[in-house]
């Protein structure tokens, strides 16, 4: 969900990536495997160096808006106090009702994920010259099919 982050005391450093650079943050589930974004280990991820990052500073009374899908990592710089706040901003249909405080992805995009979880799966069961030559094509499909044709 979009949300709100509320410096109310102390000074926390924000480090924001845009959705566009999913490539390259080495995600495991919602989650980068790239922990220490100040000193990566670009042996074992070569393509961070390629995220463009964002980052500010927020110290008391400041207001950040992160919007959905945005990866973030904060650091407090000193001892303080911190309120985000989140909103839905999608048809209430998208979101798992068990899901307060919005870390789920929505549920179609789930839904998609579990989808082609089982197909990757299914590819398996395919010599390895088959296996890469298909999932080559379902990357296209994706790509075809998904992706958005601006460069925004």
């Amino acid at each position: 969900m979009d949300n709100f982050l509320i410096q109310v005391t102390g000074r926390k450093r924000v480090v924001l990536y845009s959705p566009r650079d999913v490539p390259y943050l080495y995600l495991s589930g919602t989650k980068s495997e790239v922990l220490d974004v100040d000193n990566p280990d670009f042996e074992k991820y070569p393509l961070f160096a390629k995220a463009k990052r964002y980052q500010c500073y927020l110290e008391a009374g400041d207001v950040l808006f992160i919007p959905a899908m945005w990866f973030h990592n904060v650091i407090s710089e000193e001892f303080g106090v911190a309120l985000n706040v989140f909103w839905k901003h999608l048809p209430a249909e998208c979101y798992d009702k068990s899901d307060t405080y919005g870390n789920k992805d929505p549920t179609a995009a789930s839904r998609a994920i579990q989808i082609l979880d089982r197909a990757l799966k299914t590819l398996e069961e395919l010599p390895e010259e088959y296996r890469d030559f298909y999932a080559r094509r379902m990357v296209l499909r994706i790509q075809e099919k998904a992706y958005r044709n601006d460069n925004g």
